[in-house]
């Protein structure tokens, strides 16, 4: 299923639909209807079950992200020039045929027991100085959605503060469409947890699981030691 929906009502879509596992675009543009439409074509065609390895799907991710890229590109080639975009085909063909070779990594901590979470403000810091690179600089240069995530979340549960999925993509740096995939893809490799809100059932929170809440605070921690120190 693919739903199109505005921002401003994404909290209440996302919780309705959580379970239905929809491709939902926020306020998209023609190319991102063109890619919604072509990963649900190739989908169906593959027509075959098989669990993809996490690595399979963090993959899948980065492609469609960068498929995207390429087509809102394509879409303003065409608007200058007066030429259709690429077909329908041609995106389902991308699908298929390409593979990516990043991958998203994250320390596993089996001890419940770790450092704390650094004070918030250096957080929002970090943040900030990430954000300041788009006044120089082409922001999609950059764009490291899973990233600027794990810091709001993480500056967030410093703060004992609740974070919308609208919230969240906005933290994203990249258009909402591509941010909820995100997020699905970190839920489902346990990187975020889904809570929803016990005062309005139409509305759903996300959170850092407590191994991503560990590893942050280590990650933190180990900035925190002396290149001599980190390195023996």
């Amino acid at each position: 299923m693919i739903v199109s929906t505005a921002l401003d009502v994404l909290d209440e879509v996302f919780a309705a639909l959580d379970q239905s596992d929809p491709q939902i675009l926020v306020n998209p543009s023609r190319a991102e209807r063109v890619v919604a439409v072509g990963r649900a074509m190739a989908d169906v065609s593959q027509g075959r079950v098989r669990e993809m390895p996490e690595e399979d799907r963090v993959a899948l991710v980065r492609l469609a992200q960068q498929v995207e890229q390429i087509a809102r590109q394509l879409e303003q080639m065409a608007e200058r020039t007066n030429e259709a975009p690429k077909k329908l085909s041609d995106f389902t063909q991308e699908f298929r045929g390409q593979e990516s070779q990043r991958e998203f990594a994250i320390a596993r901590s089996s001890s419940s027991v770790g450092p704390p979470l650094p004070n918030p403000r250096h957080i929002r810091q970090i943040i900030a100085d990430r954000q300041r690179r788009a006044s120089y600089f082409e922001g999609s240069l950059f764009a490291d959605p899973a990233w600027d995530m794990l810091l709001d979340l993480t500056a967030a549960t410093a703060e004992n503060r609740r974070v919308s999925v609208t919230s969240l993509c906005i933290a994203a740096g990249v258009p909402a469409t591509t941010a909820l995939r995100w997020i699905r893809q970190l839920v489902d490799d346990g990187v975020f947890e889904r809570v929803a809100d016990t005062s309005d059932r139409r509305r759903a929170f996300i959170v850092l699981s407590e191994r991503s809440r560990q590893a942050m605070a280590q990650y933190f921690a180990d900035l925190e030691q002396p290149l001599e120190a980190a390195a023996a």
